[in-house]
């Protein structure tokens, strides 16, 4: 898999990340700079990685922003506007909706639960939660197989946005259900509910995995069940406060608080021009990817996560037993427990998550002895085209990205990034 793929772990049922918009003039400086009182550090050329930003820039995202870590180096950057209407420039400080990456966050609460002795790994769910997986179901799908995505569970998220169900055929396609749902409250079981009621993706525990977000709504129902409180709220006294960070947060309503970008989603040329979705009801996605955070707190998060600071060695080795998984765009990904393996020939292996939610992706990647991050938003999402094959046309925003990633984790060097 290429990391450029890495933004492709939608949270939408269309499974291709890229998403198509006119290139935009360039807009103002490149906001770049080492973090401040650092100098450039062995492996972070600053100069390199804003021409990289720039270039995402240029290539038709409105705007991206980035944080850079090696050893105890910081680099930070960002490139374009928040806000095409004003031309409010982007900044590397702001919170953005960060999608799937809450998985991590939400795994370590459940793994947090197993150490406790409330929750095993290898136990039915339908020992927990016999009300919302009854029957056979509930008898062989286990906790393990909703946390790397291998209980054959299909995505609710067709059923809940059916104006998009349609893909690839864009003529039937509209963004009906987006707005539909903008301010509709959704719970957990409710959502659950329409997973279930699909035609199963696979066999409980089959060879290779297929990534659900159904498999995360129940999970956060797990929590509630074994904890006695809100998942939200459990994880964020828990994992959130745990990892010190200071800009992270499940949404209380539809806003963002604090300085944030607007969120452009293209929908493949569908919604034209890209329409704003910063502001929206996230109950849709909750403990599976509904938080807020800056590219500072998610380089915080797993910095802290792999050095066994959120959960406990073994808890964390649990974690990092990778297993084959489809992903959304139709790869095969490496994922263990909330987390993503990405092997980088000549750079060493990153341990991580990515996501994307309506006009907003993130990807955030450590390496395995921690001293190497990237943490980058963009706001803008599936901005390709789609040919006559279903297949998303090839947009200069691709390899941007795709060269800003490889800088990021390797500097100059390295190849390619690859799951297996």
């Amino acid at each position: 898999m290429k990391i450029r793929l890495a933004l492709c772990a939608a949270v939408a049922a269309l499974t291709v990340c890229t998403g198509m918009v006119a290139p935009l003039p360039a807009a103002g400086t490149v906001n770049a700079a080492p973090a401040g009182g650092t100098s450039p550090a062995e492996g972070i050329d600053p100069a390199g990685l804003a021409s990289a930003l720039d270039a995402v820039h240029r290539a038709g995202v409105p705007g991206v922003y980035a944080q850079v870590r090696d050893g105890d180096r910081v680099w930070r950057g960002a490139s374009g506007v928040a806000d095409l209407a004003t031309g409010r420039p982007v900044r590397p400080d702001m919170r953005h909706r960060v999608g799937s990456i809450t998985k991590t966050f939400t795994a370590a609460a459940v793994m947090q639960q197993v150490e406790r002795g409330r929750v095993r790994l290898d136990a039915p769910i339908g020992d927990y939660l016999p009300h919302l997986v009854p029957g056979e179901r509930g008898r062989k799908i286990t906790v393990r197989m909703l946390l790397n995505h291998t209980s054959g569970l299909p995505d609710y998220i067709p059923y809940a946005f059916p104006s998009i169900q349609a893909f690839p055929s864009l003529p039937d396609m509209s963004s009906k259900s987006l707005d539909d749902n903008r301010f509709r409250q959704f719970h957990p079981a409710e959502l659950i509910a329409l997973g279930l009621a699909a035609p199963p993706a696979g066999e409980p525990g089959g060879p290779t995995g297929v990534y659900s977000n159904t498999n995360y709504q129940l999970l956060d129902q797990l929590l509630e069940k074994v904890t006695g409180t809100n998942a939200q709220r459990y994880i964020t006294r828990n994992v959130i406060e745990r990892a010190g960070l200071r800009h992270t947060e499940f949404p209380s309503g539809t806003r963002i608080k604090g300085p944030h970008s607007r969120m452009y989603e293209a929908m493949f040329g569908v919604i034209d021009p890209p329409r704003d979705y910063s502001v929206y009801n996230m109950s849709w996605t909750g403990a599976g990817a509904a938080l807020v955070s800056t590219m500072d707190d998610l380089n915080r998060f797993y910095a802290e996560l792999l050095r066994g600071r959120i959960v406990s060695p073994s808890s964390l080795a649990e974690m990092r037993r990778a297993v084959p998984v489809r992903a959304l765009d139709g790869s095969t990904i490496q994922y263990g427990l909330g987390l993503h393996k990405v092997d980088i020939p000549g750079c060493g292996t990153f341990w991580g998550h990515d996501g994307t939610v309506w006009g907003a992706g993130t990807i955030s990647l450590t390496r395995d002895d921690g001293r190497r991050q990237m943490s980058v938003a963009v706001n803008l999402q599936r901005w390709n085209r789609v040919g006559p094959d279903g297949e998303p046309l090839p947009h200069p925003i691709d390899g941007a990205l795709e060269a800003l990633f490889q800088r990021a984790t390797c500097g100059e060097g390295g190849t390619g990034a690859r799951t297996e």
